[in-house]
């Protein structure tokens, strides 16, 4: 499957193994792991919380996949993403596109990563050493990162 939500770890090695699996079309696979920092604004983090809504999550995870497909000549591509309670160190997201070609498979990453971190349904909560926990927004950086895709292929919601 290609897009996952779950709340149990993965192995990345074991999904490029499985995207891999008895092809020699693919020439370059580039992967990208998501783990939860120690920190935040130079406070510690004790755990940060990821939530979604089942179903329509999933639906708009594949449909950003499709649109990686139709603007780079993909092999293949997975996303999978945690949910629940993790804590620092522990993997949250991973991405994996497999082309023949490396900038095909590192420019598709890079913008299913850009869209994951701005529009894609998770709702995140840091829980600081402090005490205090506070839901987490999308900061400009990622919102400009994720735009300079925009053109030919829109990223944001329907």
């Amino acid at each position: 499957m290609p897009v996952r939500v779950q709340a149990s770890d993965f192995d990345a090695g074991a999904e490029i193994a499985r995207v891999t699996a008895g092809r020699t079309d693919i020439g370059a696979i580039v992967t990208f792991t998501g783990t939860v920092r120690g920190a935040a604004h130079g406070e510690p983090i004790n755990a940060i919380t990821l939530e979604h809504y089942p179903g329509m999550t999933e639906a708009e995870l594949e449909r950003i996949e499709a649109l990686a497909h139709e603007r780079w000549p993909l092999q293949a591509a997975t996303i999978i993403h945690r949910i629940g309670r993790l804590t620092p160190g522990e993997n949250i997201v991973l991405v994996v596109t497999a082309s023949a070609h490396r900038q095909a498979a590192f420019e598709a990453a890079e913008f299913l990563m850009d869209y994951l971190k701005t529009d894609a349904p998770f709702w995140k909560k840091e829980e600081l050493a402090s005490g205090n926990a506070h839901w987490v927004d999308a900061r400009d950086t990622d919102t400009t990162a994720r735009d300079r895709w925009a053109g030919s292929t829109e990223v944001k919601p329907d």
